[in-house]
């Protein structure tokens, strides 16, 4: 069965023209974290946000057209075999979900959150996996999510109280990125911890490396070969103390000039680097 085929039996109406309760729905998805929660969706926004969602098996529920005539190429073979049903809306309702002001996007996508069991890490025998504790924002998580992916992370785990992966903004700023790796939501360090102990238990020599702007111990200096699990903190205050007694090694990463701290993704980058060259291929 194609995905065409799929697309046929679709509760969803073909046309929506006007801001009805449907079309609330889906505007709630953009700003409230709760909606996305209780309902299981998000909106994708962007060409390689959607391509990178279907390629890695995210789950379509729609895809919003704004129905133009020419559509682009990318776009037309979207259209042509669907991964899910299709909705033609309004050309002003798909700027207002697509929130630009300069017209509205060919399309969009309506898509069911990734799941947030741990399960769904998979490392290698030398894995890299990052934590972000408690970060607050978005576009943080995206950026860091978007680095991961390019210098061989296998996986990105968030802690605590904190921002949404799934909010519009860190898919953006992730370019994608964060549908190519694994990223699940976890209530604190504890449930992280106790999948470590599993993967020691097994044989496998986890290393949980904290980033710290006092660790005392360089970042070059620490041991990044082998199977490691990197923590990096709130955007302004670091690690929470349960993760720092967790850590096996904090580590620093050495700073000139009047800056007081680096950026939490920032910091998150480099260390993934160090990592990645002390490896001396790419990937992870």
């Amino acid at each position: 069965m194609s995905r065409g085929d799929a697309a046929t039996r679709s509760a969803f109406p073909a046309r929506l023209e006007r801001r009805n309760a449907l079309f609330q729905q889906w505007q709630a998805l953009l700003t409230n974290r709760t909606k996305r929660t209780r309902s299981g969706e998000m909106i994708i926004q962007g060409v390689r946000p959607i391509t990178q969602a279907i390629a890695h098996g995210v789950e379509i529920r729609a895809l919003l057209s704004d129905g133009r005539e020419t559509p682009s190429r990318w776009a037309r073979e979207l259209l042509d075999d669907p991964p899910g049903p299709v909705v033609v809306l309004a050309p002003e309702l798909m700027a207002d979900l697509g929130e630009r002001e300069n017209g509205s996007p060919e399309l969009l996508a309506l898509a069911t959150l990734p799941g947030d069991s741990l399960t769904r890490l998979a490392p290698s025998p030398t894995g890299m996996l990052v934590v972000f504790d408690r970060p607050t924002g978005p576009g943080n998580i995206g950026s860091l999510a978007r680095t991961i992916d390019a210098l061989g992370g296998e996986g990105l785990v968030i802690t605590g109280h904190s921002a949404d992966p799934w909010d519009p903004a860190a898919i953006r700023a992730s370019t994608g990125s964060i549908f190519a790796v694994p990223v699940v939501r976890q209530p604190s360090h504890r449930e992280v911890l106790s999948w470590v102990q599993e993967q020691r238990a097994q044989g496998q020599p986890w290393t949980v490396l904290g980033l710290d702007e006092a660790g005392g111990f360089e970042l070059a200096d620490a041991d990044l070969t082998g199977p490691t699990l990197l923590v990096v903190g709130n955007e302004t205050i670091g690690m929470s103390a349960m993760w720092r007694e967790a850590c096996d090694l904090v580590a620093e990463i050495p700073m000139g000039g009047s800056a007081s701290s680096l950026n939490a993704s920032v910091a998150g980058s480099i260390a993934l680097y160090e990592a990645r060259r002390q490896r001396g291929r790419s990937g992870g």
